[in-house]
């Protein structure tokens, strides 16, 4: 034995074959093309339709990019979508910038979207007629939501940018018509923070109080000058429509020129044509109120005077038909009240003198004599109308006992027993009758309920009689009308005694028709007395 096999209990192993093209694992494959397609499409720009939009509840944007010919997935992770120039829509035309990377779990490449911009104002324009018929389904441009302006605003709020021409003279225009307080939010009026300053802005203004350190502004004005579409375009974004329509401030837009329409024209509560319109809207002119209110006052002057010169006439009028001393119109009453004073006394007397007179000659006719020829009348009428009762009651109690006696006479008992004894036997005969006549008239309804019950087997379909079939469907169910079946249509007929298949021929089932059947004679009646009932 050799120290080698000692060793290794064995010979050795063959050395194995070495291969100059390893093979690579799924994953290895999937991540080396993903590396070569990062490091190759770093940065791109593609232009093409979006597609297939599917905002995730994680905040990413997965959607499509296709062309005529091509399509390619995209993806915007949640921290660039605020960044976005323009937010993805399907339909929208758009230049996106990006890298070029794969998804291995699916062995698909796609593009990571980092900025987003319109392809051309034709497709910037697209996009906001679509938006402006969602937000007018939604009910946003509405005359009726629209809130009224304050007709002497004290506070005025504008929202614009702190240098140029617009702050200007929108605040000249103020200062010139109706000088009060002007709130002034600086914001940027161009770009991607636009939007969301303006946002901010009129979210700000709206969160004031009355009475606050700042009061909260009666009327808020958003003032832009004039400019391109692109340069306007902030100011068609959705999320800013949406925060003017929420607003309790009446808002009044001026952005632009007057032939420049933008999106928060639409939903504000006035649209302006310039932002120095905007001011004339907001404000009345304090020259002419002043004017107004002189002219008033002047007015209330002239009417004042008039009235009191009229009221001034009425009374000389009415004065005139009065006499020269106010004691003469008391005198004639005066005077008839002292003639009834003295008139009184007298009347009074020969009142009393009158009354009593009447009192001796009525105290005359009461003599107790009078009285007593009364009372004794009045007992002989009582006396007589006793005497006449007594005399009625016995009669009335005569004629009573002679009623009574005649009704008991005729109250015998013996016609009362002879009515019984007569409906007694008529009942017994009658009992005789019906026990001979119910068996007989059991037994023939038993005769008839077994040839009915023989009658209604032979016509049960379940159980065809002979010279009778049932016609029945490859499912079982029962055929009762021709217009059912079909021609070639395959049936199946069922016989008291089995049942066959067979085909409809399509024919009309015609044939020589058969002699007719003789109809069974009736079967004799059973023998025995008529029917009782």
């Amino acid at each position: 034995m050799s120290d080698d096999s000692y060793v290794f209990e064995g010979p050795a192993e063959a050395a194995a074959p070495r291969d100059n093209n390893p093979p690579l694992s799924i994953s290895e494959l999937s991540f080396a093309l993903k590396r070569t397609l990062e490091e190759r499409f770093g940065h791109v720009r593609l232009r093409g339709e979006v597609s297939k939009v599917n905002r995730h509840a994680s905040g990413h944007i997965y959607l499509t990019l296709k062309d005529d010919k091509s399509a390619i997935d995209g993806v915007i992770w949640k921290g660039s979508v605020r960044g976005l120039g323009v937010q993805p829509e399907a339909g929208l035309e758009v230049i996106v910038t990006g890298k070029i990377t794969s998804y291995p779990a699916r062995s698909s490449y796609q593009i990571v979207i980092e900025s987003m911009e319109a392809a051309g104002a034709g497709a910037l324009l697209a996009q906001l007629e679509r938006l402006k018929v969602r937000l007018r389904e939604e009910g946003l441009f509405e005359p009726g939501r629209k809130k009224p302006l304050p007709q002497f605003p004290r506070t005025i709020g504008v929202i614009t940018s702190p240098t140029g021409a617009v702050i200007r003279d929108v605040l000249h225009r103020i200062a010139e018509r109706w000088p009060c307080r002007v709130i002034v939010w600086p914001v940027v009026v161009q770009g991607e923070a636009a939007c969301g300053q303006v946002s901010n802005a009129i979210r700000g203004f709206d969160a004031m109080t009355v009475d606050g350190p700042i009061p909260r502004p009666d009327l808020l004005i958003v003032a832009r000058g004039g400019g391109s579409v692109e340069d306007l375009w902030c100011f068609n974004d959705e999320g800013l429509a949406r925060t003017v329509a929420a607003a309790r401030i009446p808002i009044i837009s001026a952005v632009g020129h007057e032939t420049d329409t933008t999106l928060i024209d639409f939903v504000s509560d006035r649209r302006a044509p310039t932002p120095t319109g905007a001011a004339e809207i907001a404000t009345p002119v304090l020259a002419d109120l002043r004017y107004a209110v002189a002219d008033l006052d002047r007015r209330m002057v002239l009417a004042g005077g008039r009235l009191i010169e009229d009221r001034r006439t009425r009374l000389r009028a009415v004065a005139r038909g009065l006499p020269a001393r106010p004691e003469d119109l008391l005198a004639l009453a005066q005077q008839r009240l002292d003639n009834a004073a003295s008139r009184l006394g007298s009347g009074l007397q020969r009142n009393v003198a009158l009354h009593e007179r009447h009192l001796a000659v009525t105290g005359g006719k009461l003599s107790p004599a009078l009285l007593r020829a009364r009372i004794e009348r009045g007992q002989d009428r009582l006396r007589g109308a006793g005497d006449r009762l007594g005399a009625a009651l016995q009669a009335g109690v005569a004629r009573g006992e002679r009623r009574l006696l005649q009704v008991s006479a005729r109250l015998s008992p013996a016609p009362l027993h002879r009515r019984l004894d007569q409906r007694e036997a008529r009942l017994q005969a009658l009992g005789a009758r019906l026990d001979g006549a119910m068996p007989r008239r059991l037994e023939r309804d038993a005769d008839r309920l077994a040839g009915l019950t023989r009658a209604l087997a032979t016509l049960d379909p379940g159980r065809p009689k002979p010279g009778f079939a049932r016609v029945e469907n490859p499912d079982g169910d029962w055929i009762t009308s021709a217009a059912t079946l079909e021609a070639g249509q395959a049936v199946r007929l069922v016989f008291g005694d089995g049942a066959m298949g067979a085909i409809i021929d399509g024919g009309d089932g015609r044939a020589a028709s058969a002699p007719a059947r003789p109809a069974p004679r009736p079967k004799p009646a059973a023998p025995g007395q008529g029917d009782l009932f």
